[in-house]
């Protein structure tokens, strides 16, 4: 078990800390926005378009069939989107689960949404959801001992079964 070290007086220094945000990245810099603007959806690594939202490859994927789902818009907070976009949203997020349930067969799944670059965001100016399948025994030495990730998969081809399982629905 971890220990923990208590310190509330830290809090003050904390909420009072001044920091810089970094600037709004445009929307024209924005890889989701560039792909969302082209019509060549496999360059793009694009596998799902609805009304209000895209599915995305991860070009950097943490694990095989890493999907980021975004809204159109560019969008950095959850207070930018509608009612509408934010039920969209994790209507994708389920379908794309659905989906790899049946082809991919995962254990489970991380599913998470980083804000803002101090959360983790790598693109804090389009926010979007990250959905990892998991399966047990998924995580190995090569990641701890040689700092090295192992994707058994390529991006095309997890693409390809991907669309053609949306395709049947």
């Amino acid at each position: 078990m971890q220990d923990r070290l208590w310190a509330p007086w830290r809090l003050e220094y904390i909420t009072n800390a001044v920091s810089t945000p970094p600037a709004p990245q445009p929307a024209h810099t924005c890889f989701i926005c560039q792909g969302i603007a082209d019509n060549n959806d496999a360059a793009h690594l694009i596998a799902y378009r609805s009304k209000f939202s895209v599915v995305q490859l991860n070009k950097y994927p943490y694990n095989n069939g890493h999907l980021l789902i975004a809204p159109l818009t560019h969008s950095a907070t959850l207070n930018e989107l509608s009612d509408d976009v934010l039920l969209d949203l994790q209507h994708n997020v389920r379908l794309m689960m659905n989906h790899m349930d049946r082809f991919m067969k995962p254990d489970g799944y991380n599913v998470g949404l980083n804000l803002g670059r101090v959360a983790g965001a790598g693109l804090p100016g389009h926010l979007h959801w990250h959905v990892v399948p998991r399966w047990n025994g998924d995580t190995n030495f090569m990641p701890v001992l040689a700092q090295t990730k192992v994707i058994s998969q390529s991006l095309e081809a997890f693409r390809h079964l991907l669309v053609e399982s949306l395709a049947k629905e």
